[in-house]
């Protein structure tokens, strides 16, 4: 299993140049001829008494679907099995992004700059202040926020002034016909023409 895992994610590019018993510097004519040679030799159907024919032609398969697309035979020459693998999950667009920014430079230029400019300490700050003393800070049980009581007698106060300043009864029912608008009122009605 490890010697698979380490084969899958390789970084020289030469493996599947090894399948089909080429070199890197082959051209498109000399893959395809190596793979027709390669898998009628190792089809399946003409090897049934051979159970390692089956794993044989699958690795020819997967060696001449690679090397026969231009785009993956260059990545798969500049970054092996990973590079592969980086343009299944990321796209092959940004295979070169991601070993851009996942080689030591760029980690030890985002760390320098980070440091300079106080970034990391400012946003782990603002974080523990925040949440240790400021708005978002955890209240314990039975303590009120000083900013959200509000005394019953002022609650009061505020629906009878608010009752006061409309003047009239809540509408209970929306208009049942669009020509004649009748709305409930409290308890009578009302014809808005």
């Amino acid at each position: 299993m490890a010697e698979q895992r380490q084969r899958a994610l390789s970084t020289s590019g030469e493996a599947l140049y090894q399948v089909l018993g080429l070199d890197k510097n082959c051209t498109h004519d000399d893959i395809k001829r190596s793979y027709r040679k390669l898998a009628l030799k190792y089809h399946p159907d003409k090897n049934p008494d051979n159970p390692d024919a089956t794993d044989k032609f699958k690795e020819l398969n997967n060696a001449n679907a690679v090397l026969s697309d231009v785009t993956k035979r260059n990545i798969y020459d500049k970054y092996g099995s990973l590079g592969l693998y980086v343009s299944q999950q990321f796209g092959e667009e940004n295979v070169n992004t991601y070993f851009m920014l996942s080689s030591w430079w760029a980690k030890g230029l985002f760390a320098i700059c980070g440091l300079l400019t106080g970034c990391y300490f400012c946003c782990c700050l603002c974080c523990c202040f925040n949440c240790c003393c400021g708005k978002c800070k955890p209240h314990t049980p039975g303590e009120e926020d000083p900013e959200c009581y509000v005394s019953p007698e002022d609650l009061e106060e505020q629906i009878r002034t608010d009752n006061e300043r409309d003047g009239d009864t809540p509408i209970v029912m929306q208009p049942t016909n669009a020509s004649e608008k009748t709305q409930l009122i409290g308890d009578g009605h009302r014809t808005y023409t």
